[in-house]
């Protein structure tokens, strides 16, 4: 990495200050430190400086005079990223530019379907704006209180709700960035079609602030959603959950909002670490399935629809038992297990993390061979299989052996993830579904990416950063 002599730095310092007055930075290590820390707790960075910009202008003028510099920028949101993407590097040459002070919705268009929120407006305030709209932003995670826009655009986050809705990508409307430059690209658009050359909003959705600094989007909206079941289905295997979600698709009419597999051990998990929670439905079958089925029709009767769906499953041997929410309270406990699962887990010990996808019919062989091959890697570790089985995407984690020393055991994490990712390649699937690349997964991305994608990739990322000082690590 280029080195910014001491001159260099103490012009640009006076004059990033300067840009954004006071309170608008911080550089004592207590208050910098939050910033420097990934959300796992895995890794620390350094930084001098953290930047907080109350305005794009702002923005476009902290990166000019980190150009003219050679000043490297982390742009960051919630910090609630699972690859490393928005820390610095150890260096302690990498300004951090938190986009948390941009956090207005700036306009809600109902008759369009669309609102205008700035990168650093937390997800749970954009989905309480289209509901007081009487719409639905559908993005739904783990984190909404406290993931930001921006980030959730870099990354192209998923959640829950991919099924239905899709990622990011096809949340996203228009953006408003800053390059590289210090231009601003007035991409806020509601439109839903506009064929005049590249796609510069697709380029910055997933590109984890390696292009520039996302500081708005439009998002599209949708009409909220009336009547809704979920429902909590014990079951022998992956593959009767896979049947089970063509059922439940084919007979309510595909309004299937949610579908997530989780392994007994997880739920067993979830009730060890929080003893608050109640067992649904104490099975001892190996895998529980979780659903939501919704209607934008006030009178839909989605619940008579899931109970014909769930009586044929029965019937034909897909699950053994089911559980539905009778009310939003009852449905609310039934999805938290899963929201707290990764914490339950955390709470259990270290888990080397692996945010795969794989084509769903195919996800049932994928977990039966790498369970067994990864668990051979280091003998006594668990496989924890959960997640999002409706858009095939699974969270195939390897957990700590009872009494192995924490940090032996995370000194394995590339060599179990080269394999993991071989076989999830052998299934024609991707090393990353919903978290990013970052700084974690990049050397595993220029192992096993197409070359003639990455060349493509490095070559945008040459025409438009020449100086590379956008997030320079993560990604490439």
């Amino acid at each position: 990495m280029r080195t910014v002599s001491i001159e260099a730095w103490r012009e640009a310092e006076a004059a990033f200050k300067a840009v954004v007055g006071e309170g608008g930075w911080l550089s004592d290590p207590a208050d910098t430190d939050p910033y420097e820390r990934d959300w796992r707790g895995l890794f620390k960075g350094a930084t001098p400086l953290v930047l907080r910009p109350r305005d794009v202008a702002q923005v476009a003028e902290i990166v000019r005079i980190a150009g003219r510099h050679g000043v490297p920028l982390v742009p960051q949101g919630g910090n609630t990223g699972l690859v490393r993407g928005g820390v610095p590097d150890a260096s302690g040459q990498q300004v951090v530019v938190s986009l948390q002070r941009l956090n207005r919705i700036r306009a809600v268009n109902p008759d369009d379907f669309s609102l205008v929120a700035e990168a650093g407006a937390v997800l749970a305030d954009v989905q309480a704006a289209a509901e007081a709209a009487d719409r639905l932003f559908p993005l739904s995670l783990g984190s909404e209180g406290s993931a930001r826009i921006g980030g959730l655009v870099s990354t192209n986050a998923g959640g829950i709700h991919v099924l239905r809705y899709g990622t990011m990508r096809a949340l996203v409307l228009g953006v408003e960035a800053v390059l590289p430059s210090g231009e601003i690209f007035h991409g806020l658009t509601p439109l839903r079609k506009n064929n005049t050359g590249y796609d510069l909003t697709q380029l910055f959705i997933g590109a984890e602030g390696t292009l520039g600094i996302v500081t708005a989007a439009t998002l599209r909206l949708f009409p909220r959603l009336r009547t809704s079941t979920s429902a909590w289905m014990t079951l022998a295997s992956p593959e009767a959950a896979v049947r089970l979600l063509a059922l439940l698709r084919e007979r309510t009419g595909d309004q299937v909002n949610a579908f997530e597999l989780i392994p007994r051990e997880g739920v067993d998990l979830v009730l060890a670490h929080f003893p608050e929670v109640r067992d649904p439905a104490p099975s001892r079958l190996p895998w529980v399935a979780l659903t939501e089925v919704a209607s934008t029709q006030a009178d839909a009767d989605v619940r008579a629809q899931v109970e014909a769906a769930l009586a044929e499953a029965l019937e034909a041997g897909l699950i053994r038992d089911a559980v539905l929410g009778e009310t939003g309270a009852q449905a609310r406990a039934l999805w938290r297990i899963r929201e707290i699962l990764p914490e339950a887990e955390k709470k259990d010990g270290a888990a080397i993390k692996h945010d795969v996808a794989v084509p769903v019919a195919r996800m049932p062989a994928f977990i039966e061979e790498a369970t067994p091959v990864v668990e051979a890697m280091v003998p006594g570790s668990r496989v924890l299989a959960f997640g999002h089985l409706g858009d095939g995407n699974i969270h195939f984690n390897l957990r700590q052996p009872p009494g192995m020393d924490r940090a032996a055991f995370l000194e394995e994490w590339h060599r179990v993830s080269a394999r993991v990712h071989d076989i999830v390649l052998s299934y024609g699937g991707s090393i990353s579904a919903e978290h990013g690349i970052g700084s974690l997964k990049r050397d595993e991305l220029a192992r096993t990416g197409d070359p003639a994608k990455l060349a493509a990739m490095r070559a945008i990322k040459a025409a438009l950063d020449p100086r590379g000082i956008m997030n320079p690590g993560k990604v490439l």
